[in-house]
């Protein structure tokens, strides 16, 4: 299956909210560390004698409310205007979504705050163009703020102003840890093929979105639906025509590369030639019947390429970030981030935080 945000599984990884948050692509500040009983390596000392607003502190860089409070009503906004406000209403292991949302938000700006400070052990820092353009980008921010967004985050222009410019330099910073890394990647490791595929499912989806499993008599008669378009496909019948009729997929063809798609999946379709039909394939969703369409795409092996030179470049990136982080020292203010709650307000709906900053430096 596919590692990608559709109907065949994309896996879900953190990524770095802005530019530098989709570079890196990795939590090592893991939020439920810190107090919570998490793991996270690093030396985590709970103290008093914070700040008041402090949330926490690494070394000497230190984290305040109301640009914690930036972040969290962010994602807040942006799960509420795909997914309604009813979404927090969903938990897992007794964990709600909201507290999960509140984590992210503190290893996000963690991480950001934590590059910085190996952008001053490096000497990274921004010239004046790149301070210029936080400047100008934490006004239009500010400025689409309303009142009570203003008032309710507990922010003003400085504050956005701070967060823009450590988003630039953990930019920097990572920009610099990888220049110098450009691997050779072959076609054959690169090599990506397009298939088109009928899918049966084999579960349905609550009205959270949960996923629930089939029952052994409901997956049964899935698999003897799967076998009935199978018999067709090989008889020759138009592929895309059995698609329409069959496949519970909203998607029909998939390109992709090796690594990106579930086991089974990926190896059933590699062994197939141009115009071939494979066996019926199970996955976690379903049964599958694939046919290739194209054993080798240049267009998309070139792309991939350029994809997997950016994972050598975060596996590099985060061998150097992670041993780095091993030796700090974090203190929490555990009393006020039990504080931290949502902004539950309709007047409160800003979530362009990141785009705007995007805008400005050009991600």
């Amino acid at each position: 299956m596919t590692k990608r945000e559709d109907e065949l599984g994309r896996s879900m990884r953190w990524k770095r909210a802005a530019a530098v948050m989709l570079a890196v692509g990795m939590v090592t500040i893991s939020a439920t560390g810190c107090g919570k009983g998490g793991d996270i390596g690093t030396k985590v000392v709970l103290t008093t004698g914070f700040d008041k607003d402090e949330i926490f502190r690494i070394e000497t860089s230190s984290c305040t409310l109301p640009e914690l409070m930036v972040y969290l009503t962010t994602i807040q906004n942006r799960y509420e205007s795909v997914y309604g406000r009813e979404i927090w209403e969903t938990n897992a292991d007794g964990v709600t979504l909201e507290e999960n949302v509140k984590n992210i938000a503190l290893a996000q700006i963690a991480q950001i705050k934590t590059m910085n400070l190996m952008a001053e052990k490096y000497e990274v820092d921004l010239d004046d163009e790149e301070k210029a353009k936080a400047e100008n980008a934490a006004q239009a921010y500010y400025e689409s703020l309303n009142e009570q967004e203003i008032e309710l985050m507990g922010v003003n222009e400085k504050t956005i102003r701070s967060l823009y410019t450590g988003l630039a330099r953990a930019e920097k910073m990572y920009q610099y840890t990888i220049k110098d890394i450009n691997p050779e990647i072959s076609d054959d490791e690169a090599r990506t093929i397009t298939v088109q595929h009928i899918l049966i499912k084999t579960y349905a989806l609550d009205g959270t979105g949960k996923k629930i499993e089939y029952t052994e008599e409901a997956k049964k008669e899935a698999y003897e639906r799967a076998l009935e378009a199978h018999a067709l496909a090989v008889e020759g019948e138009d592929f895309d025509a059995l698609i329409r009729r069959y496949s519970e997929d909203d998607k029909a063809t998939y390109s992709f590369g090796k690594g990106e798609m579930e086991e089974a999946f990926e190896t059933a379709a590699f062994n197939l030639g141009t115009g071939e039909i494979s066996d019926i394939v199970e996955t976690e969703f379903g049964y599958h019947i694939i046919k290739c369409i194209n054993t080798f795409d240049r267009e998309e092996t070139d792309a991939n390429k350029i994809k997997i030179v950016e994972q050598r470049r975060e596996e590099a990136f985060g061998q150097e970030y992670d041993a780095y982080v091993e030796t700090l020292t974090r203190n929490l203010n555990e009393e006020l981030w039990d504080t931290v709650n949502f902004i539950h307000d309709e007047n409160v709906t800003t979530q362009n935080f990141f785009e705007v900053y995007a805008g400005y430096f050009g991600n």
